[in-house]
């Protein structure tokens, strides 16, 4: 393994369990919505997630992951976009491809857009 993968790599596992941690720690808003959690949903996992995604595939390292790796990032992704999305009082099932939110992510430069873009949450006026 290259030492360009292995640092994704360990990247990615710290992502999926601190996103496994958010998970269990949640408790949803008594009075939705939750912005200010739901920022911190975007600012601290799913953006980091999104961008580990687009600094491997760009410039000069071009990582592969092997699917295990690919649907942990994934996953974890999913998980911060479901707590983003309960911060609004919303359920969400995401099942959204890592590859479509980072080609968001270099569109628009900022991952609350990308997190309205994919979860519809909250509504675009």
């Amino acid at each position: 393994m290259s030492s360009a993968r292995a640092r994704f790599t360990e990247r990615i596992h710290d992502l999926a369990a601190e996103a496994e941690r958010d998970r269990e720690a949640f408790e949803p808003p008594v009075d939705p919505p939750d912005e200010e959690g739901a920022m911190d949903y975007l600012r601290e996992g799913a953006g980091p997630a999104v961008s580990l995604f687009v600094e491997a595939r760009t410039g000069q390292h071009m990582v592969h992951f092997p699917p295990e790796e690919y649907h942990a990032l994934e996953g974890a992704m999913n998980e911060w976009f479901e707590l983003y999305a309960a911060c609004y009082g919303v359920e969400l099932d995401a099942d959204f491809a890592l590859r479509e939110a980072a080609d968001l992510l270099l569109d628009t430069r900022n991952i609350k857009d990308v997190a309205q873009l994919l979860t519809h949450v909250p509504e675009r006026q």
